[in-house]
């Protein structure tokens, strides 16, 4: 049975909806015109979006979610896959009557955000992806390697553990998150390069220069969206593409001010003219 959202004291709606096996959370701030987050991986609304939510609220209806085994959604006997949490998002925004959203994805997030917009192109009104490959070629190499060898007691003591631990409703369980974390990322097949191209929402690409993304995929999905042109002879494309200076995965989310400001123009300018 869906549970009823909660609305606090600050305006904040909160609550759970059945979805696929699931009870997932989420969370409303603000009015105006849909806005969906979606985190990354190990992490939660607050620690991927906290410094961001403040200024997206005035101005539009914030969606935020925990995907499964994330936050405060309980986790079930299924593993993680980009296909399944994309699924999980539509069912949910469906049930909350969201015809058309803007989707902005960090990492693990912006993966699902990709998947809905090639597989739910009529729900997405325009993408930002943040730190996103659309295969395992896309990263460095040492990071898979990294991620493969990582055990929980390895993130002891940061925000990720810290917050699993207080809001999980399964705290015992963050070496299981972990666990299916790496098998999410060891079992990735990607997205043919096909599949990207046709991609019909808008879409502004960001990355760190120091990201866990190598700087050429990044471009490389960036041509795929249509990219790579003489802008002053053709018009802009319908993609655009952000490398933040001195920037690494994890402090891609520190950089609100940067952020904001131009995934705000984005999403804000008029929409290109249909292909």
């Amino acid at each position: 049975m869906k549970r009823m959202p909660d609305e606090r004291n600050n305006g904040i709606k909160s609550g759970y909806v059945p979805v696929n096996g699931i009870d997932m959370y989420y969370e409303i701030h603000g009015t105006g015109r849909p806005l969906v987050l979606l985190h990354g991986a190990l992490t939660t609304i607050e620690t991927s979006f906290g410094k961001f939510l403040p200024s997206f609220s005035k101005t539009q209806q914030v969606i935020a979610v925990e995907q499964q085994a994330h936050g405060h959604t309980a986790d079930i006997d299924r593993p993680l896959t980009y296909e399944q949490m994309a699924e999980d998002t539509v069912a949910l925004l469906r049930q909350l009557k969201i015809e058309k959203a803007d989707l902005f994805g960090y990492s693990m997030g912006a993966a699902i955000a990709l998947q809905i917009a090639i597989k739910h192109p009529d729900l997405v009104r325009k993408l930002v992806a943040v730190s996103v490959a659309y295969n395992n070629d896309g990263l460095y190499p040492e990071i898979l390697q990294g991620e493969e060898k990582l055990k929980p007691e390895d993130l002891d003591g940061t925000e990720w553990q810290k917050a699993y631990a207080r809001i999980a409703p399964n705290p015992e369980h963050w070496p299981v998150l972990i666990a299916k974390e790496q098998q999410l990322t060891r079992e990735f097949k990607g997205w043919a390069p096909d599949e990207i191209r046709k991609i019909e929402a808008p879409t502004l690409i960001i990355i760190g220069d120091s990201d866990i993304v190598r700087p050429e995929h990044a471009i490389e999905i960036f041509l795929l969206l249509g990219g790579g042109v003489p802008g002053d002879l053709t018009g802009l494309p319908r993609s655009r593409l952000a490398v933040l200076p001195g920037t690494t995965h994890v402090t891609l989310v520190e950089r609100a001010d940067w952020l904001l400001s131009m995934i705000t123009e984005f999403l804000d300018s008029p929409m290109p003219e249909t292909r």
